[in-house]
């Protein structure tokens, strides 16, 4: 029995770059039969883009595309047109990502892709919501999140490196495509009740945003207040009037911390300076208790400058030293062990290596090899981030640019004669150059 979940969806991905490819293919690992339009003799962006061979698309772009087909179309041409219209009156998803108002230059605005097939899905991408004063906005990752809090409520809040500092998940990209992903699901469900297709917009702001709701609970308390006792900055700092800069602090009312340990030697160096771990204290007394037992620092728990939540928020310097010089004899996973058998909420700082080198991450889904086969070979990339207990997704190579041009085309009815035609008229393959060359 097949158990895939979107078994029978047909969807057309004329996406590019990370956030639309992130969620079409998310579409195909769930059975989704994914079409992805790609430019004839260019293809997605990522294939050119940090290449580790001239030859060989990047890993950028193998990350973000297995297990889709690719067909090679210059939707601009009579004939793309057609194409590309007989496409979506088949399919159930109709995916884009360009930039605003390039689909309906295009010809295949929601109204019009609406009008060619009412049960069609369609998923966009754009910066901003349509009712943003920046929605005009070329929008990059960043743009998302400097523009959606996420910017300035990270990194160091004194020093030389107080300056609003993006986050390394990609918030503006893959999390926009699981955004998406969300609304697509969705309005397949809504279609079962209603026989209609509908619009499903996802800016890149508002998936930042909604990453970033903690903060707007501190913006409330903030006004409410005029301080916030998670932070740094209490009882001591300034706080003016907006939420400010929070360094390693947790950010939810528990005190947590990122602590520098001994190199473990390997893969923790301290020429990669990921020798560190994180540790919670906990607001409840018992779970006080049996940290300060795991310390060894017995004395916290009848001092009042620290026997108390309240007076742990004002006395968060003298902590930190503390805890710091306890870790510092230790290696990140020493201190892990230890304070994780008290109960006491700790995790080492881990790099990509180490990571991806963890075998016990290769489960199906956290972590996945995929076979490009090839002068590629294997490739390692993340899977499927949730698990279902009655079907496991399948990881397939990505496409070749156009590999299955010909297979699409005649699954809509072209003969072998107009396929060929398509490949000289620009449709699916690049105009030939033309000859400027003189006569002699």
């Amino acid at each position: 029995m097949n158990t895939a979940p979107l078994q029978g969806i047909k969807v057309v991905d004329f996406t590019e770059v990370q956030s639309g490819p992130s969620c079409t293919q998310m579409l195909a690992w769930l059975g989704a039969d994914v079409v992805k339009i790609e430019r004839p003799g260019v293809g997605d962006a990522t294939r050119k883009e940090l290449q580790f061979d001239p030859d060989c698309p990047s890993y950028y772009y193998l990350q973000l595309n297995s297990d889709k087909k690719s067909l090679t179309l210059d939707a601009k041409t009579p004939d793309g047109k057609e194409i590309l219209t007989k496409l979506i009156k088949e399919c159930d998803i109709f995916v884009e990502n360009l930039h605003p108002g390039a689909m309906d230059k295009l010809g295949f605005s929601w109204e019009a892709v609406h009008a060619l097939n009412p049960r069609c899905i369609y998923g966009t991408i754009k910066g901003f919501p349509e009712s943003s004063k920046y929605k005009n906005l070329k929008a990059y990752e960043p743009i998302a999140q400097v523009t959606a809090l996420g910017a300035s409520t990270t990194g160091w809040y004194e020093g030389l490196y107080n300056i609003p500092t993006q986050s390394g998940a990609a918030l503006g990209d893959s999390n926009t495509g699981m955004h998406l992903l969300i609304g697509l699901l969705a309005a397949l469900l809504q279609r079962d009740k209603t026989g209609q297709g509908t619009y499903v917009y996802q800016s890149m702001h508002n998936a930042c945003l909604n990453l970033c709701r903690i903060k707007t609970r501190d913006q409330l308390t903030l006004d409410r207040i005029g301080y916030l006792t998670q932070f740094m900055q209490y009882p001591n700092g300034k706080f003016g009037d907006c939420v400010p800069r929070s360094g390693n602090t947790e950010g939810s009312g528990v005190l947590g911390w990122t602590y520098k340990c001994k190199p473990a030697g390997g893969l923790d160096s301290e020429i990669d300076a990921n020798n560190y771990v994180y540790v919670i204290l906990q607001r409840g007394a018992k779970d006080f208790e049996l940290a300060c037992k795991a310390f060894g620092f017995e004395d916290w728990l009848t001092n009042p400058d620290f026997n108390t939540a309240d007076a742990r928020d004002r006395h968060k310097d003298e902590i930190i030293a503390r805890i710091g010089q306890w870790c510092a004899d230790k290696t990140k996973y020493e201190v892990t062990e230890t304070l994780s058998n008290a109960g006491v909420p700790v995790g080492p700082v881990l790099s990509t290596k180490e990571v991806m080198t963890d075998e016990s991450l290769y489960d199906g889904n956290t972590l996945v090899k995929i076979n490009q086969g090839g002068k590629i070979g294997e490739f390692v990339t993340v899977g499927c981030p949730f698990t279902l207990s009655n079907y496991q997704p399948t990881y397939g190579p990505c496409p070749t640019l156009g590999g299955n041009t010909e297979e699409v085309l005649k699954s809509l009815g072209y003969t072998d004669q107009q396929i060929a035609e398509f490949a000289t008229n620009g449709t699916t393959a690049p105009m030939p150059a033309a000859n400027t060359a003189q006569p002699k």
